[in-house]
């Protein structure tokens, strides 16, 4: 019985004959171009009796799980700024990662939502609200 041999061109990475690195290449770069018209998606922070539509973190802060709102306890306020009491990091008061909280309360967002990363945005209450 004779072998056929797979030709060079068919047997490039495993992929069907179609699917050449010129074809790849084509796909990827529409596709950026495509997804590049969507709106920006943000997650919404929970409603609370200030907000009771609640509101959303700004795409820049969160990536869909990274912020969340915390007790008042776990942010603490001192000469140098504020202090994330889970991580000991230090945010001073002009630092750009800080925002007016839109409700009133502590809302933080950190790398990966993890209670031990570094902070992204730190949403807290204006003065006097």
């Amino acid at each position: 019985m004779p072998t056929i041999a797979a030709s060079p061109k068919s047997a490039r990475a495993g992929l069907p004959r179609a699917w050449n690195p010129l074809v790849i290449v084509w796909v990827v770069s529409c596709s950026g171009v495509l997804l590049d018209g969507l709106p920006a998606v943000a997650h919404d922070a929970t409603p609370t009796a200030a907000k009771p539509n609640g509101w959303s973190y700004p795409f820049s802060c969160c990536s869909g799980y990274d912020c969340r709102e915390v007790p008042q306890t776990s942010i603490g306020e001192r000469p140098e700024g504020y202090v994330i009491e889970g991580t000991g990091e230090v945010l001073s008061y002009q630092d750009t990662r800080l925002k007016d909280s839109p409700d009133g309360e502590y809302h933080w967002c950190s790398v990966a939502g993890a209670n031990n990363s570094r902070t992204i945005c730190l949403f807290v209450p204006p003065k006097g609200f």
